[in-house]
């Protein structure tokens, strides 16, 4: 398990949420599958653990059940995501909003078609 790679998620999901207000449904949940190999349940269990507090518990808590939380990386990914968001909020404040719109709109064009396209 590659630690710093997952507090580097977590920080740059945390970026783009304080950016530009998009969570780990959109950035996390994407590179849990696509670059760490991570089924899509256990890719969502663990995000949904890290915003447990008080977000995602019930959810997270039936995703644990079945098996598909891994504690350690929603740990770590959540640590990066806490530093990350505050880092996205202070660019976001000094970014006019139709460059932010059109930021926003790129990445989840990307991101759906990365998750389309991907295997």
């Amino acid at each position: 398990m590659n630690i710093f790679l997952y507090i580097l998620l977590g920080v740059v999901a945390g970026i783009f949420s304080g950016l530009i207000g998009i969570g780990g449904g959109i950035i996390i949940v994407p590179a849990l599958v696509l670059l760490f190999g991570l089924s899509q349940h256990t890719a969502q269990g663990t995000t949904l653990a890290l915003m447990v507090p008080p977000i995602g518990l019930l959810a997270a808590m039936a995703y644990y059940k079945q098996g598909f939380v891994d504690l350690k990386i929603a740990a770590f990914v959540c640590l990066g995501f806490f530093i990350g968001g505050l880092l996205g909020a202070k660019l976001a404040i000094g970014i006019p909003g139709v460059a932010l719109k059109k930021i926003f709109g790129v990445v989840l064009l990307l991101v759906s078609v990365k998750m389309i396209l991907g295997k």
